[in-house]
C-alpha cells in the first residue's frame, strides 16, 4: 500500500526499523524544521511547535526508507499544514465578519426572534471544539462530502462521520438547555 507515493508497511520487522529511522529523522530534523518555519514563515515559536508536531504526526504513518530528501519532504508537509491553517482561519474570520454584518443590517423589530435564533446558532457553532467545528463547517457550509473532508484534513471518513455526529449532538443538547 502507498500513501502519497511512499510505501506504508504492516510488517513488524519493518516497523521496528521504521521506528529507529523515525527517531533518527526526528532527532536530525526537528530543530531544523522549527527554525525553518520561524525564519521562513515568521511564525511565533508556539505556532511553529504546533506545525512541527502535526508534521511528525503525518510522517509516522509512512515508511521513511523511501524518502530521498527528508528536509524537502518535511518542509513540504509543514508548508501544506501552514496553508491549511491559514485557509481555516480565513474562513472563520469571514464567517464571523458575515455574522457581525448580518447582525447590524437586520434592524426590523419583528425579525428579532429569527435574528436571535440565528445568532445563537452561530455562537453554538463557533463555540464547538476546533476539530469538530472545522469538519462541521466544511460539511454544512462548504458543501464537501465526507470523503472530500477526510482527504482534505488527512483523517479517515469514519472520523469525519463521528465528528459531524458529535458536533450535531453538542449543538442539539445546547439548544435544549
Amino acid at each position: 500500500m502507498t500513501e502519497q507515493g511512499v510505501a506504508v508497511t504492516d510488517d513488524p520487522k519493518t516497523r521496528v526499523r521504521d521506528d529507529k529511522a523515525l527517531r533518527s529523522h526526528h532527532a536530525a530534523h526537528s530543530a531544523w524544521l522549527h527554525a525553518f518555519l520561524c525564519r521562513t514563515l515568521r511564525l511565533q515559536p508556539t505556532d511553529a511547535d504546533d506545525i512541527v508536531q502535526d508534521t511528525w504526526l503525518r510522517v509516522i504513518r509512512i515508511s521513511l526508507a523511501d524518502i530521498e530528501h527528508p528536509r524537502a519532504y518535511l518542509s513540504r508537509i509543514a508548508l501544506n499544514l501552514f496553508r491549511d491553517r491559514r485557509r481555516r482561519d480565513a474562513v472563520r474570520t469571514q464567517y464571523r465578519q458575515l455574522a457581525l454584518v448580518s447582525d447590524r443590517s437586520q434592524s426590523d423589530p419583528g425579525a428579532m426572534t429569527e435574528q436571535e435564533a440565528q445568532r445563537d446558532l452561530e455562537r453554538l457553532i463557533l463555540d464547538l471544539p476546533d476539530i469538530l467545528r472545522d469538519v462541521f463547517l466544511l460539511s454544512r457550509f462548504g458543501r464537501m462530502t465526507n470523503r472530500d473532508i477526510a482527504s482534505y484534513l488527512g483523517i479517515s471518513v469514519k472520523t469525519v462521520e463521528w465528528r459531524i455526529s458529535k458536533a450535531m449532538h453538542l449543538c442539539a443538547s445546547r439548544l435544549q438547555e
